[in-house]
C-alpha cells in the first residue's frame, strides 16, 4: 500500500491538497482502489484535476487532456460540469471505442453521478493518436439553453 499526496497550485493563491491510498493488488496488471483520505477535509481538489488524477492513475496515459468546456454552457460562472477529455493510452491499443468509453465511465463513476453532466471523450490508442496527428474534433455550439430563457 502507497500512500500518495498531490499538492496542486492552481493559480498563485489558491492551493489545494487531495490524499490518495492507492491500492495495488498482486496481479501482472495492477489495479488501483482510489480512496480520499479524510484527513485533509476542507481542502478540495477541482473535479477537473480529480478526473486528472484518476485517469493518471489508472490509465498512465501518453497523453492526457482535460478541458473543462462548461463556459460553452448555459451555467453559472466557474462551473465544473461539462468536460472534453483527450485520452491517448496503452490500455486502449485492444478496446474497442465502446469499451474503452466503458472503462473511462467506470474510473468517473463517481464524478458522473455528482457534479459532472457531460462528458466528451476522445479515446485514442497511441498508434491512433500519431495517424490523427494530436486533431480531435472541435466540441458543437451548445443548442440547449437555460430554463429562465425558455420561459420555464
Amino acid at each position: 500500500m502507497q500512500l500518495h499526496c498531490a499538492l496542486l497550485q492552481q493559480n498563485v493563491v489558491q492551493v489545494q491538497f487531495e490524499c490518495f491510498i492507492l491500492l495495488q493488488a498482486m496481479s501482472a496488471a495492477p489495479v488501483y482502489n482510489m480512496r480520499r483520505c479524510n484527513d485533509l477535509k476542507g481542502w478540495a481538489m477541482s473535479v477537473q484535476s480529480i478526473i486528472q488524477a484518476k485517469l493518471e492513475a489508472a490509465l498512465a496515459p501518453s497523453h492526457l487532456e482535460v478541458i473543462n468546456e462548461s463556459h460553452m454552457h448555459s451555467v453559472p460562472a466557474n462551473s465544473e460540469t461539462h468536460f472534453k477529455l483527450v485520452l491517448v493510452a496503452d490500455a486502449f491499443s485492444s478496446l474497442r471505442k465502446v469499451a474503452r468509453q466503458q472503462r473511462v465511465y467506470q474510473l468517473l463513476a463517481e464524478e458522473l453521478a455528482g457534479p459532472v453532466h457531460a462528458l466528451a471523450m476522445h479515446t485514442y490508442s497511441p498508434e491512433e493518436w500519431q495517424l490523427r496527428a494530436g486533431s480531435v474534433p472541435a466540441s458543437p455550439d451548445c443548442l440547449g439553453g437555460s430554463k429562465k430563457e425558455q420561459g420555464a
